[in-house]
C-alpha cells in the first residue's frame, strides 16, 4: 500500500488540526507528521526586543520586504546540516504561497538576503515555520517586522512549533497540547490580514509599537 499523497489541501487541513509535516533530513522522501505535547508560541504582546537589538534595527542598515523572495526564504531555511525540509516539503509550501497561504518576511543589506521567516496562515494564525540569518540578528529583525505585521494584520495566534531558547529569549512560551488547541480553534474563527499592513516607514516605528505594549 502506497502511502497517501499529501497535497496542499490536506496539509492545511492537517494546520487547523494542530499538526504539521516533518522529514528526518533533505535527502529522506518521507513525511511525518508532529503533534507536540508541548507547543510553542509566540504572545503578540510580549515580543521582546533587547536595547541592542533595538540599536542594531535603528542603526543596521537594512530594507525589509514581504513575499518578494518566499522560495529563497525557504531555501536558505534548508540550507544547514540539519534540515527536516525535504523536496517533497519544498514543492508544497511553494503551492502553498501560489495559492496565497504562505507567506514570507525577508530582511536585505543591499543586494543580499541577510535573513528572512516564513509561515502559513489560516484565519488568524500565523503557523511559524522556519527563519534564517546570514548576519548578527538578521532572523531577530525578521521576527520584530513578523510581530509587528501579525498585530496590524489581526492575527490572534503565533505558532513556533517548539520553543527553543533562542525564541524565549524573544518572549515565547510553551503551552500545553489542550491549550493550543484552545487558541487555535479561537484564531480559526477570526481572519487575519497579512498582505493588508503597509511596511514600516522606519525600525523606529517597529520598537515603538512593540515596546509599547510588551
Amino acid at each position: 500500500m502506497t502511502d497517501p499523497v499529501i497535497t496542499p489541501e490536506l496539509l492545511l487541513n492537517a494546520y487547523a488540526a494542530g499538526i504539521f509535516p516533518m522529514a528526518e533530513s533533505r535527502d529522506d522522501p518521507d513525511v511525518f507528521w508532529v503533534d507536540p505535547r508541548r507547543r510553542g508560541i509566540f504572545p503578540l504582546d510580549r515580543f521582546h526586543i533587547s536595547r541592542s537589538l533595538a540599536r542594531r534595527m535603528r542603526r543596521w542598515p537594512h530594507r525589509v520586504t514581504v513575499n518578494h523572495a518566499f522560495a529563497d526564504v525557504v531555501d536558505a531555511c534548508a540550507d544547514r546540516d540539519e534540515t527536516w525540509i525535504n523536496a517533497e516539503i519544498r514543492d508544497l509550501y511553494l503551492e502553498l504561497h501560489r495559492m496565497g497561504n504562505a507567506h514570507s518576511l525577508e530582511v536585505w543589506q543591499g543586494d543580499m538576503l541577510a535573513g528572512g521567516v516564513y509561515g502559513v496562515t489560516l484565519g488568524a494564525a500565523f503557523f511559524g515555520e522556519s527563519m534564517f540569518s546570514r548576519r548578527t540578528d538578521a532572523s531577530k529583525i525578521a521576527l520584530a517586522y513578523l510581530v509587528d505585521r501579525l498585530r496590524r494584520g489581526g492575527f490572534r495566534l503565533f505558532d513556533t512549533q517548539f520553543l527553543t531558547p533562542h525564541l524565549a529569549s524573544l518572549g515565547a512560551i510553551e503551552v500545553t497540547r489542550a491549550e493550543y488547541h484552545r487558541q487555535l480553534e479561537a484564531a480559526l474563527d477570526g481572519q487575519g490580514d497579512f498582505n493588508g499592513p503597509a511596511l514600516p516607514v522606519t525600525p523606529q516605528d517597529v520598537v515603538q509599537r512593540i515596546t509599547q505594549t510588551s
